[in-house]
């Protein structure tokens, strides 16, 4: 049972972690979303937006997080 009480403190100390980053950096990340790779479609009445870089590039920098913490803990 501590072991998971570790694990819910850890995600929330990254989830604040992450959250102050958006908050104080993000003008500066409008970049994220608009990645070359990144497909988007838009017609008349249609407009369709798959984020596919973005989504390999945020796993992997999730990926090496995790990797981190589970070194620590």
């Amino acid at each position: 049972m501590q072991q998971t009480g570790k694990i819910i403190v850890g995600v929330g100390i990254l989830l604040v972690v992450v959250g102050i980053i958006v908050y104080f950096a993000g003008d500066k990340l409008n970049w994220l979303g608009r990645l070359p790779g990144d497909i988007r479609v838009e017609k008349e009445n249609f407009r369709f937006y798959a984020p596919i870089t973005t989504m390999i590039l945020i796993s992997v920098v999730v990926s090496i997080l995790v990797k981190i913490f589970q070194k620590f803990f």
